[in-house]
C-alpha cells in the first residue's frame, strides 16, 4: 500500500510559458522508480472547486534528485491558481508512489518516447536517471510543442544529447513544421540507424487530443499496438494502458 507523507514546498521556478515547477522535500523512506506517480493534496485552502483539492502528478525528477519535482501548467481551477502561489515553505500532503508506466530492461530493444507538452514529466524522470545508471538502451524522445517557449526542460533536453549518453532528441514545434506524419517520423529515425520500426518500445504521454494524434502517427508507420504504452493526462488524472 502507498505510503503518505507531509512535506514542504523548497521552490518554484518558471519552466517555460504558462508551465511551472514545483519543488518539493524528499520524505525519508519514499522510494520510486523513473516515471511513477505521486498524488498531492493542498492543506487548508481558502476555496475550492468541484475538482477538489488532490491531484495525481507524474514525477517529473529522477530517483537520484534530492527534491521532487512535479510541473504543472497554469490554469482556471482552484487547485491550479493555489498551487502556482503557495508560499515557499508551505506543507502539502502526498501519496505514493503509484504506476507502471517505466522503462523496459531489455537493453538491446531502443525507447522511443513521444511527448506532448507538460507530458515530458515522466521522461525526464527516467532520462536523467538512466544517464545517472549508464543505461545502455538507445533513447529517442520526439517532444511536441507549438513552440519553443512551450517546451519545459527544453535547454536540459539539449544538453542532455550532448553529453556521454545514448539520446537522440527531436523538438518538434507545430507552429513551425506542422504535425508530423509517419513518413516523416521515419526519416527522424532512419537519419539516427533506426531502421526496424519493431524493434523499439514506444512510450507515449500527453493530453487526451494530442495522444491520440500520436496513436495515428504509429498507426501510420505502422508499428504494432502491443508495443506501445500510453499515458494520457485528463486534467491532472494520469491513465496508463496499452493502445
Amino acid at each position: 500500500m502507498a505510503a503518505s507523507y507531509q512535506i514542504k514546498l523548497i521552490d518554484r521556478k518558471e519552466l517555460a510559458s504558462e508551465t511551472f515547477g514545483c519543488y518539493f522535500e524528499k520524505p525519508e523512506g519514499f522510494h520510486f522508480n523513473p516515471g511513477q506517480t505521486l498524488r498531492l493534496t493542498l492543506l487548508n485552502l481558502p476555496e475550492t472547486d468541484t475538482e477538489g483539492n488532490t491531484r495525481l502528478f507524474s514525477i517529473a525528477s529522477a530517483p537520484i534528485e534530492k527534491t521532487l519535482l512535479i510541473a504543472s501548467r497554469t490554469g482556471k481551477t482552484a487547485f491550479k491558481h493555489h498551487l502556482s502561489s503557495l508560499p515557499i515553505g508551505s506543507q502539502v500532503n502526498i501519496r505514493g508512489p503509484f504506476g507502471d508506466f517505466l522503462l523496459h530492461k531489455d537493453t538491446s530493444r531502443p525507447a522511443v518516447f513521444l511527448a506532448g507538452g507538460i507530458g515530458i514529466t515522466p521522461f525526464r524522470s527516467i532520462l536523467v536517471q538512466a544517464k545517472e545508471e549508464k543505461l545502455t538502451h538507445d533513447f529517442f524522445l520526439f517532444y511536441f510543442n507549438r513552440k519553443p517557449e512551450d517546451a519545459a526542460f527544453l535547454e536540459e533536453l539539449k544538453n542532455l544529447q550532448k553529453s556521454d549518453f545514448k539520446f537522440n532528441f527531436f523538438p518538434v514545434m507545430t507552429s513551425a513544421e506542422g504535425h508530423l506524419d509517419g513518413e516523416k517520423f521515419k526519416k527522424y529515425l532512419n537519419a539516427k540507424g533506426l531502421t526496424n520500426y519493431s524493434s523499439p518500445i514506444y512510450y507515449v504521454v500527453g493530453p487526451p487530443a494530442m495522444v491520440n494524434a500520436l496513436r495515428d502517427l504509429l498507426k501510420d508507420v505502422p508499428v504494432d499496438s502491443s508495443q506501445i504504452f500510453v499515458e494520457e493526462f485528463e486534467g491532472y488524472g494520469v491513465k496508463v494502458s496499452l493502445i
